[in-house]
């Protein structure tokens, strides 16, 4: 499946920023993965806010991002790109080909630590890349690759992917897991370094006061008493998209599905509203704000970023009982969907507006706020960085006395 050939030294490239002197006491942090794209999520999401935060409130750790692109090239931002073959489905992704090319890349930007987000190409180079240098290399575990495989290729290819899966993550120095239904699908396939470090949201971009439901229902014709649920995300099959829709149907007037980012109009009934995908943070939080509820009815999420952006925009959330999302919620802040199916989701959100939507809406905001801060996030991520990097030192004591 990959190239296996390791570059030589002297084959190894610079990029721009990597040239610059490290800050005193800081450290070089590489972040790279294949899931990023123009019209990427919660990867994506999660890489640019790290990036944002360090800048803020870590500067003397420097941050430099590997992912796919056009050709291979470094901004003076610290993005690298590495060329990459652009899928003809999927939102612009890129396929990584070369193992060797990108572990070239990797060695070439002297890191002093590496955070794979995926256990593709790029991950496979982090680790190679990682142990040519003697740095740590964190796997940062953003998907359920066999789970998705089971899904979209059937039964068959679940066990051969999960053990695939597995290999790969015991090979990192930790890992990390959004989820603690992350990290039980870990520990299963026999990962014990596994740190449980959820996401966060940004509750001033996110928050109920960039709302405005009565231009929102304007703008879409809809009445005044309408029960507006919302989704956003990909039409992936894993998103369960069409089990919202067949609820939404079958619970009829006044509810509506507003899908955004889940294609357009022309192929859902009446009952639901399609908006292409929103580039736009500022409207997109606009967007979620001026809705009434969320809903999300994907069972094996790994995390659910989306939810947490939901819940800080005010809006109670109708999920699943199982995976990342049902972590999230309960029923102080939403609804669990006893199953993910069209009769339970349509149960849920019957039972949801039955409720004190008002409350629920306060509750979810507060929840965001109190649990759910990217400094939450970020602090505990720099401190595992750090703890790994001592390890790697003191590791590296004895072969210099040995020498």
């Amino acid at each position: 499946m990959f190239d296996a050939a390791t570059p030589n030294s002297e084959n190894l490239i610079r990029l721009g920023p990597a040239d610059e002197p490290h800050t005193p006491g800081g450290f070089h942090l590489v972040d790279t993965t294949m899931m990023y794209a123009p019209r990427s999520g919660g990867v994506k999401r999660y890489l640019m806010a790290k990036r944002a935060w360090l800048d803020d409130k870590r500067p003397d750790i420097r941050n430099t991002l590997v992912v796919p692109g056009a050709r291979t090239r470094s901004d003076h931002a610290g993005l690298v790109t590495v060329a990459a073959a652009r899928l003809p489905f999927g939102d612009g992704y890129r396929m990584p080909a070369s193992l060797a090319k990108w572990e070239t890349v990797l060695r070439g930007l002297s890191p002093d630590i590496i955070e794979a987000g995926d256990v593709f190409v790029p991950g496979h180079a982090a680790l190679e890349a990682g142990e040519a240098l003697g740095v740590p290399v964190v796997g940062f575990c953003h998907t359920d690759a066999a789970a998705l495989a089971a899904l979209h290729l059937g039964v068959w290819a679940e066990q051969p992917t999960f053990n695939f899966w597995a290999q790969a993550y015991r090979r990192f120095d930790q890992v990390v897991a959004p989820s603690r239904h992350t990290a039980a699908r870990l520990a299963e396939a026999g990962v014990d370094r596994v740190t449980v470090q959820g996401l966060g949201v940004d509750t001033e971009l996110f928050h109920p006061a960039k709302g405005d439901r009565g231009k929102l229902l304007k703008r879409l014709g809809l009445a005044a008493d309408t029960r507006l649920l919302v989704f956003v995300g990909r039409a992936a099959r894993e998103k369960n998209v069409e089990a919202t829709i067949a609820a939404v149907e079958r619970l009829g007037e006044p509810y509506r599905l507003l899908l955004v980012g889940a294609g357009k109009d022309g192929r859902y009934s009446p009952q639901v509203i399609a908006l292409d995908y929103e580039r736009d943070p500022q409207r997109l939080a606009a967007l979620v704000a001026s809705c009434d509820a969320f809903v999300h009815a994907n069972e094996n999420e790994i995390f659910g970023l989306v939810v947490l952006e939901a819940m800080a925009a005010g809006l109670p959330v109708i999920g699943p009982l199982k995976g990342g999302v049902g972590e999230l919620i309960d029923e102080t802040v939403g609804q669990h969907a006893l199953t993910p199916d069209a009769n339970g989701l349509a149960e849920a959100i019957e039972a949801l507006f039955a409720r004190d939507m008002a409350a629920l809406s306060q509750a979810a905001r507060q929840r965001a706020v109190t649990r759910h801060s990217w400094d939450r996030t970020f602090e505990g991520l720099t401190r595992l960085y750090a703890q790994l990097l001592d390890r790697a030192a003191l590791q590296r004591i004895p072969l210099a006395l040995s020498a």
